[in-house]
């Protein structure tokens, strides 16, 4: 029916909600977002319930992920059947992106706003595979994250070698054993947003059961035929650490695409090459003859091991990674 001459006309303003709540995202699931009141940075009261929530319609296609700062109206008791909305989500700080591979153009948001990338992988059963970390390393540095190593099952094989190959670029690790103590890990994660990324089998939802009591992540072991891990953790999840925190559990991987990174952001990770790039020609790969950066090790600016390392990883970056 056509609405009488007294309806009230449309109007293209759109409502403030200024009296909408600050939250963030702590798990998505098929277009419903869990949520809390307040700052991840802050400690999550005790009485503090999960809000489910919808994305409202004028936020059209944008993507909502975990780690997001966001405005919610409606129901925010978080009681059962209840529903709130997103209106509106903030600016982000930084996004852990990836591809599915490096032929693929369409960039996928892992995590919003997090401090630091752990990068778990085991040192035996499965065995570790270095170029994933590299490009693990790759994405942490184009995001701005801080990157950690996490090694599980040091019971089964020493790190030494493994640690080895990532000396120069002196990024910060932990080794576990099965069963041992993660009062180094803690020490690690405490007052940050850190995301555990890695392959299927290292143990990375074993690692959060542990640290956070009661979030009943399901585990699975190795397979014997191909020595991968079995997909268990089918999206990313936030949880709170005890004493604070939080740690968002991601699904297994077995590719991690790093095409769409920016050379300029990887390079700002190492802060000692960073000038010697001036005199680079335009378009300039860092790995080439006319590569300034050469010159600028040869004159002592900067140690020869963290060239090598720093052209690894974009080689790793640019290579295929075997299947």
């Amino acid at each position: 029916m056509r609405p009488s001459r007294g309806s009230r006309p449309r109007t293209k303003e759109r409502p403030a909600h200024e009296d909408a709540r600050r939250g963030f995202v702590v798990a998505v699931d098929r277009g419903r977002y869990t949520c809390h009141l307040g700052e991840m940075t802050e400690p999550l009261a005790d009485d503090d319930p999960p809000i489910t929530a919808m994305k409202a319609r004028d936020l059209g296609r944008r993507s909502v992920v975990v780690g997001d700062r966001v405005a919610i109206v409606g129901d925010v008791s978080g009681q059962t059947d209840t529903l709130a909305r997103i209106v509106r989500v903030e600016p982000r700080t930084g996004t852990l992106r990836r591809t599915a591979d490096d032929n693929d153009p369409f960039e996928r948001i892992i995590v919003a706003n997090a401090h630091q990338l752990v990068i778990v992988a085991a040192l035996a059963d499965p065995e570790p595979r270095p170029r994933l970390i590299d490009r693990c390393l790759v994405a942490a540095f184009d995001a701005g994250l801080t990157p950690l190593l996490c090694l599980t099952k040091s019971d089964l094989k020493g790190p030494e070698e493994l640690l080895e190959t990532y000396r120069a670029l002196a990024v910060p690790y932990v080794v576990t054993q099965r069963g041992g103590p993660l009062d180094a890990v803690r020490a690690q994660l405490q007052d940050k947003v850190s995301v555990l990324v890695g392959p299927s089998g290292v143990g990375k939802s074993t690692l959060v059961n542990a640290l956070v009591p009661g979030a009943a992540r399901a585990t699975g072991g190795v397979n014997l035929v191909t020595g991968r891990g079995r997909h268990v953790s089918s999206s990313a999840v936030a949880l709170p650490l005890v004493g604070g925190g939080w740690v968002i559990d991601t699904p297994g991987i077995r590719s991690f695409g790093v095409a769409h990174v920016d050379l300029d952001r990887v390079i700002r990770a190492f802060p000692e090459l960073e000038p010697g790039t001036a005199g680079c020609p335009r378009s300039c790969t860092h790995d080439e003859p006319d590569c300034a950066l050469d010159e600028w090790v040869a004159t002592g600016h900067a140690d020869p091991d963290r060239l090598a390392s720093f052209r690894r990883l974009l080689h790793s970056r640019d290579a295929e990674e075997p299947d």
